[in-house]
């Protein structure tokens, strides 16, 4: 590793601070797992680097595990600030980018977020997730196939969201389930359901990750999207989302780097009383549309 060491630190003092990093790292000579091990200690390493180039103060190394006991102290079952974290630092991305590389064209991968719930309720094919959530309705519809084309009947897909005013059902009291439910392909790929027009909203900013975000001039925000996971046999788990062509949030940036520009959609907005896909009947209110073809690699890959 390229040493970051600024100038003005005595030959003496790096060999210092060298020796025990050597010695650290060493301590995990015994490890059984080769993968564990190569895992502590290149954390080890990279750890002790930051430390150095920095100068990192004792002050400084007190903030951040204040910072890290808080993270902790606010998660529960509902609430993950440790992966809010690992998504406003790119870390969730890179790892996402690293795990599932590029496959002709398959669908690309982005963050899965905090919110997904186990379990949701299953639907049919043309039903609705929103559950009573406040919002526009959308019509989404799609295709499941793999990159030679084939559809891929069966496919479980989940799909989760928010509601317009930028809540997810679990960061709610009342043990509500809206925005989200599961569904699975026909048997030529195709799939459809009814949900809410996505719309921006902050991710959670009342916490540690928040106070950091407003300390550095960095804005909560996430652009407008609907979260998807389709799974199936011998094909690769893809988690991601589609994004609201035209958002403003997707020029000012969104929190988490999640967007790309093969997952921007367009959701066409139809006028109160056009005439809906299956049939339903919205009264006077204005929908969208949008379509979404999802094409899975091959698990190997």
């Amino acid at each position: 590793m390229t040493s970051t060491i600024p100038a003005g630190v005595s030959a003496e003092q790096e060999a210092v601070e060298q020796q025990l990093i050597d010695t650290v790292v060493a301590s995990f000579n015994t490890t059984d797992d080769p993968r564990l091990r190569q895992l502590m200690q290149s954390l080890t390493k990279h750890l002790h680097a930051f430390i150095r180039e920095v100068r990192l103060t004792e002050a400084e190394w007190s903030s951040g595990i204040r910072f890290l006991t808080e993270a902790g102290h606010i998660t529960d079952d509902q609430r993950q600030e440790f992966i809010l974290l690992s998504d406003v630092l790119g870390a969730s991305m890179q790892t996402i980018a690293v795990n599932n590389q590029a496959y002709r064209d398959a669908t690309e991968s982005t963050v899965f977020g905090p919110f997904f719930v186990e379990d949701a309720p299953e639907i049919a094919n043309g039903g609705d997730i929103a559950g009573g959530a406040p919002g526009q309705p959308c019509w989404v519809e799609g295709t499941v196939r793999d990159t030679d084309g084939n559809p891929v009947p069966g496919a479980r897909i989940e799909v989760w969201e928010a509601d317009e005013d930028g809540f997810y059902d679990v960061q709610y009291s009342d043990d509500r389930v809206s925005g989200r439910a599961h569904l699975y392909s026909d048997d030529q790929g195709r799939y459809r359901f009814w949900g809410l027009t996505p719309t921006p909203y902050p991710i959670p900013h009342d916490g540690p990750v928040g106070k950091m975000l407003a300390a550095t001039g960095r804005s909560p925000m996430r652009a407008a999207h609907l979260h998807f996971m389709v799974t199936a046999k011998d094909m690769r788990t893809l988690v991601t989302h589609i994004f609201v062509r035209g958002d403003r949030q997707l020029e000012i940036g969104d929190s988490v780097f999640g967007v790309k520009e093969s997952l921007i959609k367009d959701f066409a907005e139809q006028a109160h009383g056009a005439p809906t896909p299956d049939g339903r009947d919205l009264g006077t209110r204005t929908w969208s549309r949008t379509r979404f073809d999802v094409l899975l690699a091959p698990h190997t890959v």
